[in-house]
C-alpha cells in the first residue's frame, strides 16, 4: 500500500501563488506516474499536471505556463507550483500515484484551493 498526504491548499487572491505538496509513504517501488487532479463543485475530476518517473511532464491547456509540476525523489514528494491563480482554479486538488506492474492507483485525501478576492 501507498499513502499520499497532500498539503498547501489555502485561500488566495486572484493573481496569487500557492505550492501544493504530496508526500508518499509505504510501498512506493515501481511508481511510474505522479499527477495532480482537481475537482470543482458540480464538475468532473480533471487531470491538471503529471510527471513520469523519467521526468516527462504534461499539463492541461488551462494551466500551461502558470503551473509547474516537479518531484523530489529523495523525499518521495511531488509538488505543484501554481502561479497567476484565477477564480476558475478553485477546486479540491488530489494527488495521484500509479504503478503499472502490478497495477495500482493511489489517491490522496485532497486539499482545498480557493481563489477569491
Amino acid at each position: 500500500q501507498v499513502q499520499l498526504v497532500e498539503s498547501g491548499g489555502d485561500l488566495v487572491q486572484p493573481g496569487g501563488s500557492l505550492r501544493l505538496s504530496c508526500t508518499a509513504s509505504g510501498r512506493i517501488f515501481g511508481i511510474s506516474f505522479m499527477g495532480w487532479y482537481r475537482q470543482a463543485p458540480g464538475k468532473q475530476r480533471e487531470l491538471v499536471a503529471s510527471i513520469t518517473n523519467s521526468g516527462y511532464t504534461n499539463y492541461a491547456d488551462s494551466v500551461k505556463d502558470r503551473f509547474t509540476i516537479s518531484r523530489d525523489s529523495a523525499k518521495n514528494t511531488v509538488y505543484l507550483q501554481m502561479n497567476s491563480l484565477r477564480p476558475e482554479d478553485t477546486a479540491v486538488y488530489y494527488c495521484n500515484f500509479k504503478r503499472a506492474l502490478p497495477w495500482a492507483d493511489y489517491w490522496g485525501q485532497g486539499t482545498q484551493v480557493t481563489v477569491s478576492s
